[in-house]
């Protein structure tokens, strides 16, 4: 039986999809993707638009994952920042990064309207200090963007601005990218999905890759045979991949939608409907959605673990920032995991010549995933330039091993957490 989605305001407001039947066969194909999220199905439309035969692969359904329940925010760059990205691997390459983000920004819109997929887009993002050092920060980001990368999309909002635009006195400051944006992210997944399935790419739901070799692809069913795979399970992949989940960590984190709230109300509570997010290791996240709720999201958590009731918690959080939503019910409460890398870089390469794979988007990944699709489509192609910049980036496992590389990363997100109260 193929898993349901998570009970998420995403899936109750989703557009209607088809449940894709498992595989149950062998069957042969130009290349295998594994992996329904954004990354995979990007893959997959740009690869059968170049005239390859392409069979996808999902576990669940498509945009089971992150890519159908996260917090949907649309960003520039990598969640390492420039500049560790310029220790790692110069500033050239890291420039070359820089600009395969925002042109991930630029070919999100491009999806959207040539495949008429309708998942609520809307422009505008919003970074916001909390506290003295978070303003210094975003000066100094401001900055960098403007003055060395030419990005002109994005501007400083002081106080006054930000407290006529956002209804709470949290925030000393903000830096505004016109650029960025927020949407519905399972939508948005399965629009591509259904754009693939017009260019011919085959899609099997419930149905788990357990292994490979670099020409087939074991499943419960049956088996792909192809000249080409490409894995973009991320966290999922677990023991079908060893080498992959070693260098790629999940962490989990958590969702609220409030009850309607009426348009007039939620616009006071986001005057300029952006998706907003604050400046804290554990950060705060929150948007609009179409339907004039609350989504608000925060509260990671590195343990694997439980330990607190996690939408009171969630609700807890919403509230100091807006306490006028006390009287607001939750109706919607869910979680998921974001695939972390050890240097917060996103985590591309090729683990034989033909099996190429994408993991490591560290919370970056709604519009990072869509062009790192369009790179892997065009490496196979013989184009690998741009990919190949991704792939120079180095990654180390996470230390500890099975067993003690989560109470490690834990005591390391201590300082962090001790760090967000000063």
């Amino acid at each position: 039986m193929v898993a349901a989605h998570a009970a998420s305001y995403y899936a109750a407001s989703a557009r209607a999809a088809p449940e894709r039947a498992a595989l149950a066969a062998s069957v042969d194909c130009d290349i295998c993707v594994v992996g329904g999220g954004i990354a995979g199905c990007s893959a997959a439309v740009h690869l059968a638009e170049r005239g390859y035969s392409v069979v996808l692969l999902e576990q669940h359904r498509i945009g089971w994952g992150a890519s159908g329940r996260s917090g949907a925010q649309a960003i520039h760059g990598v969640a390492s920042g420039q500049g560790k990205l310029e220790r790692l691997i110069g500033r050239t390459a890291a420039r070359a990064v820089w600009d395969v983000s925002i042109q991930g920004l630029a070919l999100m819109r491009e999806l959207i309207a040539r495949y008429r997929i309708d998942c609520d887009w809307v422009d505008g993002y919003m970074l916001t200090a909390v506290k003295p050092r978070h303003d210094r920060e975003l000066r100094e980001e401001l900055a960098e963007l403007q003055e060395r990368l030419q990005y002109r999309t994005v501007r400083y909002m002081p106080r006054e601005e930000v407290a006529a635009t956002l209804a709470t006195r949290r925030y000393l400051s903000a830096l505004y990218d016109s650029n960025g944006g927020h949407l519905h992210p399972l939508n948005y997944t399965l629009g591509l999905a259904a754009a693939a399935e017009r260019a011919g790419v085959r899609i099997y739901e419930d149905t788990r890759a357990l292994g490979f070799t670099s020409a087939r692809v074991r499943t419960p069913g049956g088996e792909v045979r192809a000249r080409y795979l490409v894995l973009c399970g991320n966290v999922y992949l677990g023991k079908a991949a060893p080498a992959l989940a070693a260098k790629i960590m999940a962490v989990g984190t958590h969702i609220i939608a409030t009850e309607p709230l009426g348009a007039q109300r939620a616009r006071e509570l986001v005057a300029n409907n952006a998706a907003v997010s604050d400046m804290n290791w554990v950060l705060d996240y929150f948007r609009r959605s179409a339907d004039h709720r609350l989504l608000f999201g925060g509260r990671v958590s590195y343990s694997g673990l439980s330990s607190f009731e996690v939408p009171g918690a969630t609700r807890a959080r919403m509230l100091k920032v807006f306490p006028q939503l006390a009287d607001v019910g939750v109706e919607y409460s869910w979680g998921g995991y974001v695939d972390i890398t050890l240097n917060r870089a996103p985590h591309f390469g090729r683990l034989m010549p033909n099996v190429y794979f994408l993991q490591g988007f560290s919370g970056h990944g709604i519009a990072l995933t869509g062009i790192a699709g369009k790179l892997v489509a065009e490496a196979i192609a013989g184009q690998a330039e741009r990919f190949d910049v991704f792939a120079r980036i180095p990654h180390r496992d996470f230390p500890g091993g099975a067993m003690l590389r989560r109470p490690a990363l834990v005591l390391a997100m201590l300082y962090y957490r001790l760090r967000d109260m000063l």
